[in-house]
């Protein structure tokens, strides 16, 4: 029923419109449910290209049999108040983190990420972060090692005391963008020198050529989009 578990019918469902190229909406509005439970479920099995009905719900009796009574799975919770509803929330921090590890983000990183990021403070201390997600304070210094390493998460010093906490802010996927722009700007400039040394009117030289026009045009896109956003947004305004 619509708004109940899935069940191995919906799973049948959502296996074939994925092989139909159905996004994630459409199967939703087929099967009467939200996008988020087909994203969340899809992401829990194996994603879009690997998501097999059986499977899944193979997954999910044992996931049943494993949960003791009355215990819910750990989970990023909102700040109180607000008028939130608190699984709705859970809901889209679940789906939040699913989409950070689609574009490649390990799934701890994505997981204290998104603790961070649905906080109104976007600050949280190592020890919060341990209680928030039931992991280890190794599994935290981790995450938070490769997230500021990416500029991601920046530290700071508690006021008054010598902890730390781990921040996000407004300008998270501008530092990511800033730090893609970079990346990029060394693999199109590679590219040009790769088409110089094998020549440019070979094969592999007009490859890396034109992998060079394309990395250009990309950095170009980027740089005018970060310049855009930096005068919509002064420093410090």
């Amino acid at each position: 029923m619509p708004g109940g578990r899935l069940t191995d019918e919906d799973r049948r469902h959502i296996a074939a419109g994925l092989a139909d190229g159905l996004g994630y909406a459409e199967i939703g509005r087929r099967l009467g449910r939200p996008a988020s439970t087909v994203l969340r479920e899809v992401t829990r099995n194996g994603g879009p290209d690997g998501y097999a009905a059986d499977r899944a719900q193979r997954a999910t009796r044992q996931t049943d049999r494993r949960r003791t009574p009355g215990r819910r799975p750990a989970s990023p919770p909102a700040d109180a108040g607000h008028g939130r509803d608190p699984r709705a929330v859970e809901d889209f921090a679940e789906s939040f983190t699913g989409l950070l590890v689609q574009q490649g983000l390990p799934r701890m990183e994505a997981r204290v990420l998104t603790c961070l990021y649905v906080t109104d403070a976007g600050a949280l201390t190592a020890a919060e972060l341990v209680a928030r997600l039931r992991v280890s304070p190794a599994s935290v210094s981790h995450a938070v090692t490769y997230l500021e390493r990416q500029g991601l998460v920046e530290r700071e010093r508690v006021p008054g005391e010598r902890r730390e906490r781990y921040v996000v802010d407004n300008e998270i996927w501008l530092r990511s963008t800033q730090a893609a722009l970079d990346m990029n700007q060394v693999l199109a400039d590679a590219s040009r020198r790769g088409a110089e040394v094998l020549g440019a009117d070979t094969r592999a030289g007009a490859r890396f050529g034109t992998s060079a026009e394309y990395l250009g045009l990309i950095s170009a896109a980027l740089r005018h989009a970060t310049e855009q956003w930096q005068r919509r947004h002064p420093a410090g305004s």
